[in-house]
């Protein structure tokens, strides 16, 4: 026998000595040798080689208390668990993850050091172990300090819901009262990691997102819903993995993934500029607020059940969507006719070919710029304000050539249209941005101008009488990163024009559009309008939710696209989002998923995410025959780079001592059952 007495700093012999006797019955427990407290010495009675453990485990505890850290029955845990593994204790306890008021969180086993060595490094971290070992707190406590750190712009917290089978709607309340039961271990670790308050504000402000299972994979749209491709729009349920749609930059991004959801309640979602779209309720958006951009804020993601009920404050518009940042780039063809130059013929060109095609204008630089960008046509002045488009190699009594303007009409299929049957061709509404600029040009040049009113920024209004017309001008718009609002004129009742000396009826309704273009997009090319706009500025174009109205059950899909931010253009050209971006995205209790499921919520990670996944493969609450997503994952996905696996154990326990040993003995009559009488589902 060996005894051996340490005097010990005062401030040590308190922390033994604290709560209760609890740390030295710990001490009692853990070591092999028997341990007395007087005062400030400590006696250590035992063999040698366990009297020496114990003195190595009291000095690094010393060493703890002199450093700051305060000593629980836990802590013996980790200092004896370490040592047995030869690690160094110190290096264990002083990783502290997250500081707040009185609470220090720090791993307190070497497998915990491991698992948030591993949420540091990794992209997806996956951790599988007993109840009690730090799982869930450890991951909240890292999603707090990484969004502290501004790595990442949100939290989201989800959980399967397996007691009610994923039907949530039975239970009272909103969605927040309906998962609260669930994901209440990670609301705990949330109010003791911030003030309530802040909480709070997270949760409203869509930083902090909690949602069910089934919610996280609802992101979802109509199977008709269009969606922009590089070649016009598509049906977003006839997508397939690596097909192209048009990012928020204009350019094409390949589809990741492709969701079949079922039959989903929808909604549209309608903007103030007329555009609207067909969507799930959880449904992500990308929008800012007044307040937001006041604050220099960045962008939130939210859902659209989320901003239906608040879309205005004091009568203000309150949820802004984002626009394109560049033209939407299509690919760029051969056109018969220069785009600037039909643009002037839709709007003040007379086209039905009856006769040789002609122009009507008031603006000399229009018919210079008519007769410089259409070649083998020569423009004859018949009137003041009246053109002719002649062909250049004809002349009387010559061999009959056809006009080159009257062909190309009839190639785009323009001939024979009027005033109220005109339109832009495909051919230049799928075409590049500089050629769909051109013909937008040549249209707000001849039938549009500048608008000026006191004490505001310069807006364009074009006019048409052609409804086909005015939606292609609309398309041109909006492909180019712009806003047009439209309204009709009614003819009947309308105060008559004036032309030659005498008043002319309106016979048909006109088309009023009011347009906004990005900075950096000209739409004048006549001197007199550009210098006008020029001179007021045009003003940012803008696009807000004003509407959310149910529209039924329908089937539905979601996407996954590659883009660096996740957004796509749908209908009318609004920008959505599909994916989680910048998140820290915690799945809980994933030992009750599907295979499916957890699969759906892998591939719903980001660009900057990171995602851990928890759960206890013992306590699997899944039909019998229903088999564990986290039991496979291990098995699919363990060579995987960006993926590491973190097997907790029995002394990862951090909880009451008695929690840990529940475990162990559970842990040992697994053990000792015969393999065929194991539930296939629970071995790990």
């Amino acid at each position: 026998m060996t005894r051996t007495q340490l005097e010990l700093p005062n401030e040590v012999a308190v922390e033994l000595a604290s709560d209760h006797d609890a740390v030295m019955k710990a001490l009692e427990d853990r070591l092999e040798s028997d341990v007395y407290l007087r005062g400030n010495v400590l006696t250590l009675d035992g063999e040698a080689k366990d009297v020496a453990l114990a003195e190595t485990v009291v000095r690094e505890l010393a060493e703890l208390v002199g450093q700051g850290h305060e000593v629980s029955p836990g802590t013996i845990e980790a200092i004896t668990h370490a040592l047995e593994r030869d690690e160094s204790p110190g290096r264990i306890l002083e990783d502290v993850v997250w500081r707040h008021r009185g609470l220090k969180v720090a791993p307190r086993t070497v497998n915990q050091k491991r698992y948030v060595d591993a949420m540091r490094r990794e992209t997806v971290t996956v951790g599988i172990g007993p109840a009690g070992t730090g799982k869930s707190f450890l991951a909240v406590a890292m999603a707090v300090a990484a969004l502290a750190r501004k790595e990442v712009s949100r939290i989201v917290l989800t959980r399967p819901a397996v007691e009610a089978g994923e039907r949530l709607g039975f239970l009272p309340g909103d969605l927040m009262a309906k998962v609260d039961p669930y994901l209440r271990p990670l609301f705990d670790a949330l109010y003791s990691m911030l003030e309530p308050e802040r909480v709070n504000q997270h949760l409203d402000r869509g930083v902090i997102e909690v949602a069910p299972l089934a919610f996280m994979r609802g992101r979802a749209q109509p199977l008709s819903s269009p969606v922009l491709t590089p070649t016009g729009f598509r049906a977003i349920g006839g997508l397939r993995v690596g097909d192209l749609v048009v990012g928020s930059d204009g350019r094409p991004t390949p589809v990741l993934g492709v969701y079949l959801q079922g039959r989903k309640q929808v909604f549209r979602l309608r903007t103030q500029d007329g555009a609207s779209t067909l969507c799930c309720g959880e449904h992500l958006w990308q929008v800012t607020t007044p307040a937001d951009r006041r604050r220099g804020k960045a962008a939130r993601i939210m859902e659209t059940h989320e901003m239906a009920g608040q879309l205005r404050t004091a009568h203000q518009h309150r949820f802004e969507v984002p626009l394109l940042t560049a033209p939407v780039e299509f690919e760029s063809r051969d056109v018969p006719i220069d785009p600037y130059a039909l643009g002037l013929l839709l709007g003040d060109g007379c086209l039905t070919t009856e006769t040789t095609p002609s122009f009507t204008t008031a603006d000399p630089e229009l018919a210079d710029a008519l007769d410089e960008n259409i070649s083998g046509i020569a423009l004859r002045r018949k009137s003041e304000v009246d053109y002719v488009l002649r062909n250049a190699a004809g002349h009387r009594g010559g061999v009959i050539v056809a006009n080159p303007v009257t062909v190309a009409l009839r190639e785009l299929g323009l001939a024979g249209t009027r005033s109220g049957t005109k339109f832009v061709p495909d051919l230049y509404k799928k075409n590049s941005s500089e050629c769909r600029m051109a013909v937008l040009q040549g249209l707000l040049d001849s039938d549009g101008g500048p608008v000026i009113q006191k004490g505001r920024t310069c807006r364009i209004q074009y006019s048409t009488c052609s409804e086909r017309l005015r939606d292609d001008v609309v398309f041109l718009v909006r492909s180019l990163g712009g806003v047009v609002y439209s309204r009709r004129r009614v003819a009947a009742g309308r105060r008559p024009g004036w032309a030659g000396g005498r008043a002319v009826p309106h016979r048909s309704d006109a088309f009023m559009l009011d347009i906004r273009l990005p900075a950096g997009l000209e739409p004048f090319r006549l001197e007199r309008k550009r210098e006008l706009h020029v001179r007021y500025g045009g003003g940012r174009p803008m696009r807000y939710v004003d509407a959310i109205e149910a529209e039924g059950e329908v089937e539905a899909v979601c996407i996954q696209v590659a883009a660096a931010d996740s957004l796509y253009v749908t209908d009318d050209f609004l920008v959505t989002h599909n994916t989680l971006n910048d998140s820290f995205v915690i799945l809980d209790e994933a030992q009750n998923t599907s295979p499916e499921q957890i699969k759906m919520f892998l591939t719903r990670l980001g660009f900057g995410s990171r995602m851990v996944v928890t759960g206890d493969v013992t306590q699997i609450d899944l039909p019998s025959e229903q088999r564990s997503g986290l039991v496979t994952l291990g098995d699919i996905l363990g060579e995987v780079e960006g993926i590491e696996f973190v097997r907790f154990g029995g002394e990862d326990v951090v909880r009451h001592q008695l929690v840990q040993r529940i475990v162990e003995a559970y842990s040992t009559h697994s053990e000792r059952q015969a393999p065929e009488l194991r539930p296939a589902r629970r071995q790990a």
